[in-house]
């Protein structure tokens, strides 16, 4: 299988990559730093000489750039069976703090960006009429959230609902869809947190990851446990209950 995955120079991306190349799958790589893309190239290689690594650099909210590195890693590929919008950002702040500016880039980042990730990935599927469409989203989408929280949240809840429409559309098709909404992952991008709730690592987060696309299931919460409960919990949770538990 041939899977192409953004963000892929450092934490979710470059744990799934990981795990992918395990798994004797090829990989088409994109991020903005290209010497740390080379660098995992180079690491997978090694380890694994059977599978095939290319990667290209990418600034995702250089939306032309989404559509000209997506074509050109299909046409290397000659099939990309599955890409994966993974890029994001976490700089969100609270509003009316004077800082759009953060809230701005969250929002191109997490959401614009993601929709041409879309737009580029079903012109190739479509063209293919096969192929897997994961969205990275986030715990946070299932509520709105308050103060640093809340562009980011919005943001994963506009791409889960927008695969969610491309999934309805597509059923029947041989072309799928698959939301992914983790939970607290310690990563990069939230590097400097204090310790959160239920929070694992990134090898666990990404072999969890890894595992609920392989599945087969359109959504899935990880890690499974305790995520797929809390999940459902967080969905009915009167505000009042929110707020003291977020």
């Amino acid at each position: 299988m041939n899977i192409l995955i953004t963000g892929a120079s450092s934490g979710l991306g470059l744990g799934m990559a990981r795990e992918f190349a395990a798994k004797g799958h090829s990989l088409a790589l994109c991020a903005r730093r290209l010497e740390e893309l080379e660098k995992t190239r180079a690491e997978l290689l090694a380890a694994y000489p059977a599978i095939r690594v290319s990667v290209r650099a990418l600034d995702v909210t250089q939306y032309d750039q989404v559509f000209e590195v997506f074509k050109a890693f299909a046409e290397e590929f000659g099939t990309l069976d599955r890409i994966i919008i993974n890029a994001g950002i976490g700089k969100g702040q609270p509003l009316g703090t004077g800082r759009f500016d953060a809230n701005l880039d969250t929002a191109k980042t997490n959401f614009v960006a993601a929709l041409a990730q879309c737009e580029a990935a079903m012109q190739i599927f479509r063209a293919q009429n096969a192929g897997h469409l994961v969205a990275i989203s986030s715990i946070s989408a299932l509520r709105g959230l308050p103060k640093n929280l809340s562009v980011y949240a919005a943001t994963k809840a506009a791409l889960a609902s927008l695969t969610e429409g491309l999934r309805l559309e597509l059923m029947g098709t041989p072309i799928r869809v698959t939301t992914i909404y983790p939970g607290y992952i310690r990563t990069d991008i939230n590097r400097f947190a204090a310790k959160l709730p239920f929070e694992v690592d990134e090898v666990t987060g990404s072999r969890a990851i890894v595992a609920a696309i392989e599945s087969g299931k359109a959504e899935a919460y990880v890690p499974k446990w305790p995520w797929s409960v809390l999940g459902v919990a967080l969905k009915h949770l009167p505000l009042s209950v929110l707020k003291k538990v977020v």
